[in-house]
């Protein structure tokens, strides 16, 4: 019989399923060869119906993973698991040493002891959870920029052929069409595993799912059954975590490679650069089904975007050619070559899940993304837009975008993350200043790092670049206030020019030495906006008539 957890208060972060079969201790110690040790009055029987990384998120009947950590061992916090409900506890033999220190004499629980247990977390949540990858086709989307416009794509697609689906991404994660805030590309595993059993309780069919390398590097997807891999690209980000671009490479390469836990039943893979046609060799060394791959260059390939033409709107229609097809007409809504890229990367996999061309084409011309290229309009005579791009590849793509379809001057507002990769700041700073009339670097999210050193190393890069390179009279500031940046970028503007703020696109915050502060680039550019249009006393024309 199901134990059901109706009537109790399950933490605000996650989301779980109100119904879920008991597995037993044994069981999941045989699934894994984790010891079992039973503490007080636990049993073989002892039954688990959820797990939780964190104590602060335990429900009773949960297994509590206490995991070694970089500052402290998760073992510390288990007698505060097990006060509040756990059953189980999964560890490392120092943490059973810990437990065996922490834990209450009354205490009575089950251990399971496994020499490296981040390793067995991702099966173990599947398990507890029902493996609710299996009951459904899960989709998962990997590379380092566009994974979320094309997640957006896909989805729009599968909703409009009928399917109920789901969406698991950076922006947000919607379940049945309920949306919540996102705080990682990928959940933890046992937040995920979650997060699919609610999802397939609510009928969902279908998820599309962002794919970090952080998550297939640190067993996030493990136990996740993908049905399709997609690959955008590879360009240089997160090598404070990954060491070189190689291993950046290796992990996203989990999705696609032979051996592989979390290896897709079938893959495509976009072939633009080289990394994207070693990704797609490695997709097809030991499979029995070819990779499905996508090119919108001279590259041969699968599906094939030709020439596009732009529109005064940003939209863009492009001559696509699939396998056997004639070509057809994709509208993709949002500007540039990259975008062309992700469309095309979304209607192959649309196509891969069973969808035809015209329910899948059709959807995608009426996709909006949060944060990518979005406009912020209030009447003004120049475009002011807010993206995302925070690795130099992105930068430079939506720079080379903006300038192609730009009458006037083009302005960018950007910084750099703190505790993140520094090689890319100077880069960043260097790929602004080749791209832009006008460079303000700001902070984004310093996080424990000084935002004056972060802004330094942009300056750096800008100093390097040479005058010739950079357009006529390009000029370049330091504002570390980001809304005083992007009202001074606003200031600057005039009729025709285009305004840029870059790197936090849809974040609804701005984290400063270990605190989030409420800040939207959107909201804030909106307001700068108002400012300089709004009439003011004594004068004789708007803002808008500069």
């Amino acid at each position: 019989m199901a134990s059901t957890r109706r009537g109790q208060r399950t933490p605000a972060a996650l989301t779980r399923p109100t119904s879920v079969d008991p597995t037993e201790v044994s069981v999941l110690s045989t699934a894994t060869g984790a010891r079992l040790d039973l503490v007080g009055g636990a049993t073989a029987h002892t039954a688990v119906t959820g797990v939780a990384l964190r104590a602060q998120d335990i429900v009773a009947g949960d297994l509590f993973a206490a995991l070694p950590g970089a500052r402290t061992h998760g073992a510390r916090f288990a007698a505060d698991a097990v006060e509040r409900g756990a059953t189980a506890v999964l560890t490392d033999p120092a943490g059973r040493s810990e437990l065996a220190r922490t834990l209450p004499p009354d205490t009575a629980c089950a251990v399971l002891v496994h020499p490296d247990p981040r390793s067995v977390l991702g099966g173990v949540s599947a398990r507890v959870y029902g493996n609710p990858s299996q009951r459904l086709k899960l989709i998962g989307i990997t590379g380092t920029s566009g994974k979320t416009t094309t997640s957006y794509m896909v989805e729009a697609a599968l909703l409009a052929a009928g399917h109920s689906v789901g969406l698991i991404g950076t922006v947000e994660t919607r379940v049945d069409g309920v949306a919540q805030p996102s705080s990682l590309t990928t959940p933890e595993a046992p937040t995920l595993q979650a997060l699919l059993a609610a999802m397939v309780e609510r009928g969902v069919d279908t998820v599309v799912m962002e794919v970090s390398s952080h998550a297939l590097s640190l067993g996030r997807v493990d136990g996740a059954h993908f049905a399709i891999g997609g690959f955008t690209n590879l360009s240089q980000d997160h090598l404070d975590f990954h060491p070189t671009m190689r291993e950046y490479f290796e992990a996203k390469a989990r999705l696609f490679a032979a051996g592989a836990a979390t290896r897709a039943v079938r893959s495509v893979v976009c072939v633009d650069d080289d990394w994207g046609r070693r990704m797609a060799e490695i997709a097809r060394a030991g499979s029995s089904v070819a990779p499905v791959t996508v090119s919108t260059t001279e590259v041969p390939a699968t599906w094939h975007a030709g020439s596009s033409t732009p529109h005064a709107d940003g939209s863009q229609d492009a001559a696509i050619t699939g396998p056997g097809r004639a070509a057809t007409t994709l509208t993709v809504p949002l500007p540039g070559r990259y975008n062309i890229a992700n469309a095309t990367l979304a209607l192959a996999i649309a196509v891969t899940a069973g969808l035809t061309v015209t329910q899948a084409a059709t959807a995608i011309a009426s996709v909006s993304v949060p944060g990518r290229l979005e406009r912020v309009d209030r009447g003004q005579r120049f475009l002011a837009i807010v993206d995302y791009a925070h690795k130099p590849g992105a930068l430079e793509a939506v720079l080379t975008t903006l300038r192609g379809q730009a009458t006037g001057r083009i302005g960018v507002v950007v910084g750099a993350g703190g505790d993140r990769d520094h090689g890319k700041r100077s880069i960043m700073g260097a790929v602004a200043a080749r791209g832009a009339d006008l460079v303000i670097i700001t902070d984004d999210n310093p996080r424990t790092e000084e935002p004056a050193t972060i802004r330094a190393a942009m300056l750096a890069g800008i100093d390097e670049v040479p005058y010739d390179e950079r357009p006529a009279g390009a000029e370049h500031r330091e504002i570390g206030d980001r809304q005083a940046a992007i009202e001074a970028a606003v200031a600057w503007a005039r009729d025709g020019d285009i305004v840029l703020v870059a790197g936090k696109g849809h974040e609804s915050g701005q984290e400063i030495d270990g605190v989030k502060h409420p800040f939207d680039d959107r909201v804030v550019l909106a307001e700068a906006l108002d400012d300089v249009l709004a009439p003011h006393p004594g004068d004789r024309q708007s803002g808008n008539d500069r």
